[in-house]
Parts: C-alpha cells; structure tokens; sequence
C-alpha cells in the first residue's frame, strides 16, 4: 500500500469516523459525446462499523494547475455500487454544484 492510499484512508476516518481496509485499484475511463471527462485510479476501500455503507470508493483529483489535489470519497450505497458509478456521480454533483440554477 503506498502513501496515497494511507491518506485517502486517513481522510475516510475523519470524514466517516470510521477504519477501512485496501481492496483494489480500478482503472477507469469516463467520457461524454466522444470526449474524455474523467480518467484514473479509483480505490475500492471496504468500510468498518460505517452506518449505513460496507464500501467507498475514493481517489484524489487535481484542482486546476493550482498542484492541490481533492479529494473524493464517494459511499457504496444506492445508486453507487461501482467505481464508474461513483466517478459519474461525483461528476452530476460537482457540475450541480458549479451551476446551482
């Protein structure tokens, strides 16, 4: 496990206050209309003593030219229930977020 995937698991503890275990890294590719809208690692981490979710999916991704990174940190829980789904999620709420009307 490398630096990254301890962080990504520190930040699942303080945002869901609870441990994790490593389960895999999913490469994935997600596009719109011909065009590359997403592409890395995904995560799969699975949760322990979580309320209402056994598995995150999670990854860190550049903020602009700025060399900060977010973070994201997305519950397996319906309609989540893979990594693809949980980029595309992140990706409705992030756009919602940047056009709120």
């Amino acid at each position: 496990m490398d630096a990254e995937t301890n962080a990504l698991q520190d930040a699942i503890r303080n945002l869901h206050g609870c441990d994790s275990t490593w389960v895999e890294s999913v490469p994935v590719r997600e596009t719109f209309k011909g065009r590359v809208v997403w592409e890395g690692a995904v995560e799969v981490i699975d949760l322990h003593g979580h309320d209402s979710a056994t598995r995150c999916y999670a990854w860190l991704h550049p903020v602009g030219d700025s060399g900060r990174r977010k973070l994201y940190a997305v519950l397996h829980v319906p309609p989540v229930d893979s990594p693809i789904k949980a980029v595309r999620a992140s990706i409705v709420r992030d756009f919602k977020k940047a056009n709120p009307n």
